[in-house]
């Protein structure tokens, strides 16, 4: 018997009315009395369809003006659909917009139980959870003081903490990764791992590729306020990439800012080269490729390599952390990381291998450097890599 989805979305949509230019409100505010829809209107969300059920982690991606943020506004009730439905069942967890739900004259412990009400703990219960929510927040004193003496960080950690005590069914959440230091984060994606793990269902939203396939089966990419692609995470952000990775080189390249970034990638040597002309290496011969990255502070920093077809077509990437490799210390905040591939698989043509400077942590992306690759060789495979197959025997 299959589970009844949590969430349902069939044929969504937002229009808001177009209040640019003078008169432009009168004129909607008169179609409103005389019950008639706005004349000018602009739409933010169209003919979106999907189905979130127990236990799923699904991602919404996609630039901003995608629409993102209005979807989840319309999944908590937040605003109502121009057209279409949504439905929801079960208890539900919202972090959207940084501060809502939290009263700013308050202080951080009269909001958690005002927040705790409203998510149906009673008073017990609270009492019993109120030592985890402020240890998980740990903002100190800053629990008795008005939230509008919070940083926007402080406001997220009282946020998740009181979610992470509640154990909603399902989450919702807007970029509340991208605001804290990094332990915090670390934290929250510890608990994230742990309530997926027992059956939590996750919708997010994030920039962050790194978060999105790390905690997410399934996303849906939002374009112009149209599902542009809905399915496995990995491939549909993917095409989200490339389609990103096309656009940037049209565009003229970004000024680089002056000074050494905090983890920076040195020198990139591929099969012992490390001239700046294209490196050249037979199809299905070995490539080694031996990086040096620097770290202002000593901290050993995480490699990760990334594969892109000259048209900007993503390929293949992976990391040291992934991998659970340790740098090499060189000394005076210098490492070494070298990754074989052995057998190359790639087909014939024109690549960029694309080296990069992660924090230790692996969550934030500090310096890139670019090596050309020509792969040589004669092929009539189509595609972009040569899988290992073999015909079998009829009957076999």
């Amino acid at each position: 018997m299959s589970v009844e989805p949590l969430v349902r979305v069939a044929g969504l949509g937002k229009r808001y009315p177009v209040l640019g230019h003078r008169g432009d409100r009168i004129s909607a505010l008169w179609d409103v009395v005389r019950g008639r829809p706005p004349r000018r209107v602009v739409s933010v969300l169209e003919d979106v369809n999907f189905e979130v059920r127990p236990g799923e982690s699904l991602a919404v991606i996609g630039e901003n003006g995608a629409g993102k943020s209005t979807l989840l506004k319309l999944l908590t009730g937040v605003l109502t659909p121009s057209r279409g439905s949504v439905s929801t069942r079960g208890s539900i967890g919202a972090l959207l917009e940084l501060g809502a739900g939290f009263h700013p004259e308050l202080s951080g412990r009269d909001n958690v139980r005002l927040s705790a009400a409203l998510h149906g703990l009673d008073a017990s219960t609270l009492a019993a959870r109120l030592p985890e929510i402020e240890a998980f927040a740990d903002i100190g004193g800053y629990i008795d003081e008005p939230v509008k003496h919070y940083s926007s960080g402080m406001v997220v950690r009282l946020g998740f903490a009181v979610i992470a005590a509640v154990r909603p069914q399902l989450l919702i959440t807007d970029e509340v990764l991208a605001v804290g230091d990094e332990n915090f984060q670390r934290k929250c994606i510890r608990w994230l791992d742990d309530y997926l793990a027992t059956g939590g269902t996750l919708l997010l939203v994030s920039h962050s590729m790194y978060h999105v396939q790390k905690l997410c089966r399934r996303a849906i990419w939002l374009h112009e306020g149209r599902v542009a692609a809905l399915g496995d995470v990995f491939e549909v952000s993917q095409r989200y990439l490339a389609a990103q990775e096309a656009r940037q080189a049209v565009e003229a390249a970004a000024p680089v800012p002056a000074g050494r970034p905090e983890f920076s990638v040195e020198s990139v040597a591929i099969n012992g080269s490390d001239g700046q002309g294209p490196a050249t290496v037979l199809a299905g011969d070995r490539l080694v490729q031996d990086v040096v990255l620097h770290s202002r502070d000593g901290r050993a920093p995480v490699m990760l390599n990334g594969w892109v077809r000259a048209d900007g077509t993503p390929v293949y990437g992976v990391s040291s952390e992934m991998d659970g490799i340790a740098a090499e210390a060189l000394g005076d905040g210098r490492f070494r990381f070298r990754l074989c591939f052995e057998p190359l698989t790639l087909l014939p043509g024109s690549y960029r291998l694309r080296t990069h400077a992660l924090d230790p942590e692996g969550l934030r992306l500090f310096d890139t450097l670019d090596r050309e690759v020509e792969v040589a060789g004669q092929a009539r495979e189509y595609g972009l890599v040569r899988l290992p197959h073999r015909w079998l025997e009829p009957g076999a």
